[in-house]
């Protein structure tokens, strides 16, 4: 069987539908790569910076890692902003929807709704709102989206910092590709962890 045999989704059988997930099981297990190609992609993203929003990236997964964060933040940190040449006025959600899966609840969130806090630094310039993040201000996850912005997406713009390469992350983003998706045991609804383990962070020093 080369293709199914139907050509409205309501006619197929079981075999139809066997076939298929087979395929797209098959598929989404390049889902990690994908996402490292795309994020190489970033260099030919918004311009403007001193850095590209490749650098941009991998500085904050590279200041995530020295800091001791676990591996879902780490790989948070670095796709945080993989929806900008697909979505650019709302590349946290995009981001956020193809993260959800995978990691952690709180670093969903925090990817999700980092485009709002990071005004803080630059809206009053253009005449917005600085202070949209105060929105989610009773949110459990309000002080890990600003310190995720303060320590590691705001500060990421400097070509002076000694930066990681994709290669070095390349092996956390598979692992975190390859676990199943929505697994209660890897979404942890409701938990948190810090960003900074001193500890960790001294270790890999």
């Amino acid at each position: 069987m080369e293709k199914v045999k139907f050509t409205a989704m309501k006619d197929g059988d079981a075999e139809d539908y066997a076939f298929l997930n087979e395929h797209e099981t098959e598929y989404a297990a390049g889902t990690a790569d994908r996402l490292l190609k795309a994020l190489v992609e970033l260099d030919e993203s918004l311009s403007g910076y001193q850095i590209t929003r490749l650098g941009h990236s991998l500085q904050s997964a590279t200041r995530a890692w020295r800091a001791g964060a676990d591996i879902d933040w780490v790989v948070s940190a670095l796709l945080h902003d993989i929806g900008d040449i697909y979505a650019p006025y709302n590349h946290d959600e995009y981001a956020a929807a193809v993260l959800k899966p995978f990691v952690r609840e709180q670093c969903t969130w925090v990817v999700e709704k980092h485009g709002d806090f990071q005004r803080l630094y630059y809206a009053h310039h253009l005449g917005g709102d600085r202070n949209s993040r105060e929105a989610y201000r009773d949110h459990p996850y309000f002080e890990d989206c600003a310190a995720f912005c303060e320590l590691w997406d705001q500060s990421s713009f400097d070509p002076a910092y000694d930066t990681f390469g994709v290669e070095f992350f390349r092996p956390m983003v598979r692992e975190v590709f390859a676990r199943k998706a929505y697994d209660p045991g890897v979404i942890r609804a409701g938990a948190r962890v810090a960003l900074v383990d001193a500890e960790e962070a001294a270790h890999r020093a």
